[in-house]
C-alpha cells in the first residue's frame, strides 16, 4: 500500500502537468498571433496590449477568492470547474469578430484559469512534504514552459497557414481530451488507483474570512517580501511574453510562424532545464539552510540580469538566441521555488490562501507589463524597453538574498493525508 501511495503521489503530479500545460499553451498562443490580429481585427499596439493584460487582470481579481475556496472546498472540483470553464471560453474565443469582443473573452479566460493555480499548489503540497516538495512542483512548472512552446510555436505556424482562429479550435478539443483523463484520476472509484481518495482542504468552511485571511498572511514581512519578488518576476516575464514575438517579426523581419517558435522556443526549453535544477538544487540546500529555496531563487535572478539586458539589445538573431537560453535558464531556476518558497513561511492550512494571493497580486503586476512596453516603444524603442527590466531582475535578486537570511524555521508541515 505504500508503494502505491507513492506512485499516486506523482500520478497527482503528472495529472495537473497537463492541465497546467495547456492553460500556458493558450496563454502564449494569443501572442504569438498579435500581427495577425492587428490585421485582422484592426488593432493598435495598445489595444492589443490591453487585451493581454484584460486576461491578467481578471485572473488577478478573483486569485484571493479562488485561493479562499481552494482551502475550503474539494479542491479537486475547483480544478475540473475551472478546466470546463477554460475549454467553453477558448472555443468562444474563435468566433470573436471585435475587439471588445475579444478583450472580454480573455478576460473571462482569466477567471477560469484562476482556480487552478491555488488549488494545484495545496494539492502537491499536501501529497508531497519537505523532502520532495521542491522536485514535485519543479516538475509541475515545467509545464507552463512547455505550454508556452506549444502555444506560442503551434499558433504561429497555425495562424499562418489557417488563420488565428485555427490554435483556439485545436486548443480546445485538445482540453476535451485532456479533461476526460482528469476526471478519471480524480473522480474514479474503481481503485485502479491504490492512493486513495485525494486529500481534501484541512480549514473547516468558515474558519476565517477572506480579508482576515489575507491579513493574516500580510502580516508576515517574509511573505510580503516574496509577493513583492513575485510581481516583478511577472512583469518581467510577461513584458517578454507578449512582446517577444513580435519583436522578432519587426526588428528581424522573421515570419509570424518563425516569430512564434523562436520567440518561446528557446527561452522556454532552457526554462525547462533551469526549473529542475533549481528543485534539485533547492531540496539540497533546504537542508543547510531553512531559507535555501529562497537562496537558490536568488542565485537564478542575479545570474540572469546580464542575458535580460542583452535579450533586449542584441544586434543579431544567433546573439539574441544565445541571450534567450541564458535567461530562461535563470528564470526556470527562480521559478522552481516560487511556492514552495512561500510554504516554508505560511501555516499549512493556508497554503491556497497564500498561493491564490500571490498569484492575484503577481499577476496585477504583471498585467500593466504589455501596456507598459507598448507605451515604452512608442518612445524609446522595444528593445531598449525590453532592456531595461534587468534592473528589476537585479533590485529583486537583493531582496530574495535578504529574505533568505531572515528564515530561521520553516513552518510546520503536515503529512499527505
Amino acid at each position: 500500500m505504500q508503494g502505491s501511495r507513492i506512485g499516486y503521489k506523482w500520478l497527482v503530479v503528472a495529472t495537473l502537468w497537463f492541465i497546467c500545460f495547456l492553460n500556458y499553451a493558450d496563454r502564449s498562443a494569443i501572442f504569438s498571433l498579435f500581427p495577425l490580429l492587428k490585421t485582422s481585427l484592426h488593432l493598435s499596439d495598445l489595444e492589443l496590449g490591453i487585451v493581454g493584460s484584460s486576461f491578467m487582470w481578471m485572473y488577478a481579481l478573483f486569485g484571493p477568492v479562488a485561493g479562499w475556496l481552494g482551502d475550503r472546498w474539494s479542491r479537486r472540483w475547483l480544478i475540473m470547474g475551472g478546466l470546463l470553464l477554460w475549454i467553453v471560453l477558448v472555443f468562444a474565443t474563435s468566433l470573436a469578430h471585435s475587439y471588445m469582443q475579444l478583450a472580454v473573452l480573455r478576460g473571462l479566460s482569466g477567471l477560469g484559469e484562476a482556480f487552478y493555480f491555488p488549488a494545484a499548489m495545496s494539492l502537491i503540497s499536501s501529497w508531497h512534504g519537505p523532502e520532495t516538495r521542491s522536485r514535485a512542483m519543479s516538475i509541475h512548472q515545467s509545464a507552463v514552459y512547455l505550454g508556452s512552446i506549444g502555444g506560442g510555436s503551434l499558433a504561429g505556424i497555425m495562424g499562418q497557414h489557417l488563420g488565428w482562429r485555427s490554435s483556439f479550435l485545436f486548443f480546445g478539443g485538445l482540453g476535451v481530451a485532456v479533461a476526460v483523463g482528469v476526471a478519471f484520476v480524480f473522480f474514479s472509484e474503481d481503485g485502479a488507483y491504490a492512493g486513495g481518495a485525494l486529500p481534501e482542504p484541512v480549514v473547516a468552511a468558515g474558519d476565517t474570512g477572506l480579508l482576515r485571511t489575507a491579513g493574516m498572511l500580510l502580516g508576515d514581512a517574509r511573505v510580503v517580501r516574496l509577493i513583492v519578488v513575485f510581481i516583478g518576476a511577472n512583469f518581467v516575464a510577461m513584458a517578454f511574453m507578449t512582446w517577444l514575438p513580435t519583436l522578432l517579426h519587426t526588428k528581424f523581419h522573421m515570419t509570424v510562424g518563425m516569430a512564434g517558435v523562436t520567440g518561446t522556443l528557446y527561452l522556454q526549453l532552457a526554462s525547462v532545464l533551469g526549473v529542475i535544477t533549481g528543485g534539485m538544487l533547492a531540496d539540497k540546500l533546504v537542508h543547510r539552510h531553512a531559507g535555501g529555496r529562497m537562496l537558490t531563487q536568488a542565485l537564478g535572478m542575479v545570474a540572469g540580469v546580464g542575458f535580460l539586458f542583452l535579450t533586449g539589445r542584441a544586434a543579431s538573431v544567433s546573439l539574441l538566441i544565445a541571450a534567450m537560453i541564458g535567461f530562461g535558464y535563470c528564470k526556470g531556476v527562480y521559478d522552481s521555488n516560487i511556492f514552495a518558497s512561500l510554504y516554508d513561511v505560511v501555516p499549512t492550512q493556508l497554503r491556497a490562501s497564500a498561493a491564490g494571493l500571490m498569484n492575484s497580486l503577481g499577476w496585477l503586476g504583471g498585467g500593466f507589463a504589455p501596456i507598459a512596453v507598448a507605451l515604452g516603444s512608442a518612445r524609446y524603442g522595444m528593445s531598449a524597453s525590453l532592456s531595461a527590466t534587468s534592473l528589476i531582475y537585479l533590485m529583486l535578486s537583493m531582496l530574495l538574498f535578504y529574505n533568505a537570511r531572515t528564515v530561521r524555521t520553516r513552518s510546520a508541515q503536515a503529512p499527505a493525508a
